[in-house]
Order: structure tokens, then C-alpha cells, then sequence
């Protein structure tokens, strides 16, 4: 079973411009899957392989030599000094084509900008979106599909998700750890995890969870750069300008992945996920983290920010188009309540006529998409 990306078109259309496209994302977000689908025609090798990888450190020219019309490198971070390489060949015959891809953001983004700054196409894929499975997702409740995730394993091999994220977090979130940044105790690193899982959603202090794991806040701020450079979490910031309120600047932290994030707070099954009290914060996770996908398939950075003032007026997502705003709450009832609209509204008294669309995204099966504020179901969201 091949389920297409959304992302795939517009990778396509960027070989025609870049002589280097390079596809980063978490491990196991279907990276190969995608860029062995796409371009079909060129040589593929992966440095994940130690052969081969030792063939790139050896003989680099030798190694990027194998195919003349394209070349495939999986997990290019590896081997960082094939980039010099590359843009040297590139220089001199721009229609040569290289395509890069790498589960470490941080170590293949530091060697790019030295080398192939402009050169480049760089798109970041993430594990499924709503969009791309739903299909699939039909007989599913939402606590199901919070609960399993969207990552592709899920999909293709029907792992379990207690496997599938146990030997995740084992497999290669450890390993990450240990190679950017040596930690000795993973016990505490454990600790950090599942308390970054329980503030989902949550203003983020760094000074609060350094005091609960025993670390500094300098280890803190580490642990969280190997979290965002391998996929696992991103953070959502506020949005403030120079308006009369007192704004609060502390970013909110997401998981990429609400299995895994379930996996961390020690929820089992769908039916415990029904009552957890962090179903409200998963589900809000997921919709959020579903935007993101939707701006990273187009080829686009993120453009999302949440809003809270002292007088808690809070917005749970703003998507910023130029000097506009979409506003959007989130909901996990099924049921409406009229007062899930107050943010939205007291945040349209501030900002006026930039704010062009209102809605309130909710687990519920009425929709009203013609009222001032629209009522979506989360399976109707035009991400």
C-alpha cells in the first residue's frame, strides 16, 4: 500500500529550479519512501549502510560520480564533507541533480548553510496528516486516531503503538541524544521527556521544569534544541506587536506526533485516552500540529501563533497571512458551547478588520460555516 504525500508535487517541481533538493523530518516519517517515489530515475544510496558510507568518505568523487543524472543520498548528514563536493560540482553543471535527506536537522542544516546556501530547495516532512489518511481513518473515533498516531509504521506494518513508540524512543531518540550531546544519565533525560509531554498546550518555562528534573536550565535549553533539530516536538509562539496589553511571551510546546506524545504519558489504549485529562491537550495538539503539516507539504515555514493577554483573552491558533489573521479555537467536546467564541471575539475588538476569519475547530457533527464565527468538525478543516 503506497499512500501518496501531499508534499510530493511540490518537491517535483522544485528539482526544475535547484539543482540540490534536500527532504529533512523525523525518523520513520517516510523520507525514503517519498524521494524513491518521486525521482524514480536516479541512483539511490543510503550512508546509513557503513559500505557505503565508508565508499563516501573514501572516495567522494568517486562516489557522487555513480549516476549522471541524479543521485539520491539517504541520511546525507553522515558523511557532511560530500557538500563541498556537491557544490563544487554543481557550480560547474548546474543540471546535475542531488537529492538529500536527513532525520538530523541540526547537524545537516549547520554543514548546508556553509556550503550549499542557495543552492538548495529544503523541505521538511513530517508523519502523516489527517488529510493524507483519512481515507483511512473513516471507522476511527478521534481517540483512536490520537492515540495511534500518524506515523507511517502505523499504516504499513500495523505495529502496535506501545512497540511502535517504545522502541522510538529506544532506537533513535536515544541515539540522537547520545550523539549531539553525549547526556550519561538517560534516566533524567526520561523524566524530561515525560514532563515536556504533560505541558502540552502549556506556556512553556524552562526555570520550572530545570527545578523539577534537577537540571540546569542551560541542560534544559539543550535538551529541547535535540527535541525541535530531530522532529519530535516544536514550539508554537505567541504573537505580540506593539498594541496597549501586556502580553505573555513564553512559547506553548507541541509533540510532531500524538502517539507518541500518548506513549509518554503512559496512556494505553484509546478507551483511558477517553477520560485522560489531557485529552483536551492532545486533541488540541493534533489540530495544531495538523496546521503545521499543511504549511511544510506546501513547501511554506510555519506561519502559526497562538495569542494571550494579561486580562485572559487567549486564542489557541492564529495563522498570520501578511498583516491578516485567521483565528481558530479548539475544542475536544462534541458538544457546542457559546462560549468557546468569547476569545475569538474579544481578540476581534483588539485587532479589528485584519482578523478576516473566526472559527472554532471542535469533535462535534454540527457545522455551521455561514455564521460570523464558523463551526468546523476537525475532519472538515480545509488545512
Amino acid at each position: 500500500m503506497l499512500i501518496n504525500r501531499d508534499i510530493a508535487e511540490i518537491i517535483k517541481e522544485a528539482c526544475n529550479y535547484f539543482p540540490v533538493v534536500t527532504v529533512t523530518g523525523p525518523r520513520q516519517s517516510g523520507k525514503t519512501t517519498l524521494i524513491r517515489q518521486v525521482f524514480t530515475e536516479f541512483e539511490y544510496r543510503s550512508l546509513e549502510n557503513l559500505d557505503v558510507r565508508a565508499f563516501a568518505q573514501n572516495d567522494p568523487i568517486g562516489f557522487l560520480n555513480a549516476d549522471s543524472k541524479g543521485l539520491i543520498i539517504d541520511e546525507a548528514h553522515h558523511v557532511p564533507e560530500l557538500f563541498s563536493y556537491i557544490q563544487g560540482m554543481v557550480d560547474d553543471n548546474p543540471a546535475r541533480k542531488f537529492i538529500l535527506s536527513s532525520s538530523s536537522n541540526f547537524s545537516l542544516m549547520k554543514n548546508m548553510t556553509q556550503s550549499l546556501a542557495g543552492r538548495s530547495a529544503v523541505f521538511e516532512l513530517l508523519p502523516f496528516s489527517y488529510h493524507e489518511v483519512s481515507l483511512f481513518l473513516i471507522d476511527k473515533s478521534i481517540d483512536e486516531i490520537l492515540f495511534e498516531g500518524l506515523y507511517p509504521a502505523i499504516y504499513s506494518t500495523q505495529v502496535t503503538p506501545a512497540l511502535l513508540y517504545s522502541n522510538y524512543v529506544k532506537t533513535y531518540l536515544e541515539r540522537d541524544v547520545r550523539d549531539l550531546l553525549n547526556v550519561k544519565d538517560m534516566r533524567q533525560f526520561h523524566t524530561f521527556l515525560r514532563l515536556c509531554a504533560g505541558r502540552i498546550g502549556s506556556l512553556f518555562n524552562t526555570s520550572d521544569l530545570a527545578n523539577e528534573v534537577g537540571v540546569s536550565v542551560n541542560t534544559i535549553n539543550a535538551w529541547l534544541s535535540v527535541l525541535q533539530a530531530s522532529y519530535i516536538i516544536f514550539m508554537l509562539p505567541p504573537y505580540f506587536e506593539n498594541i496597549n496589553k501586556r502580553l505573555v511571551k513564553h512559547s506553548k510546546l507541541y509533540f510532531v506526533d500524538t502517539g507518541l506524545a500518548c506513549y509518554l504519558l503512559d496512556i494505553e489504549s484509546n478507551k483511558q485516552l477517553e477520560t485522560d485529562k489531557m485529552r483536551g491537550h492532545i486533541f488540541e495538539n493534533f489540530v495544531v500540529a495538523n496546521y503545521l503539516k499543511n504549511r511544510f507539504n506546501k513547501g511554506k515555514s510555519s506561519n502559526l501563533y497562538f495569542y494571550r493577554d494579561s486580562n485572559k483573552n487567549e486564542v489557541d491558533l492564529l495563522l498570520l497571512n501578511g498583516k491578516s489573521f485567521e483565528a481558530i479555537e479548539i475544542k475536544s467536546s462534541q458538544t457546542y458551547h457559546p462560549d468557546f467564541g468569547k476569545g475569538l471575539v474579544a481578540f476581534e475588538k483588539i485587532f479589528g478588520d485584519r482578523v478576516v476569519s473566526k472559527q472554532i475547530v471542535y469533535c462535534g457533527e454540527m457545522e455551521n460555516t455561514s455564521a460570523k464565527i464558523k463551526l468546523l468538525n476537525y475532519k472538515n478543516i480545509k488545512y
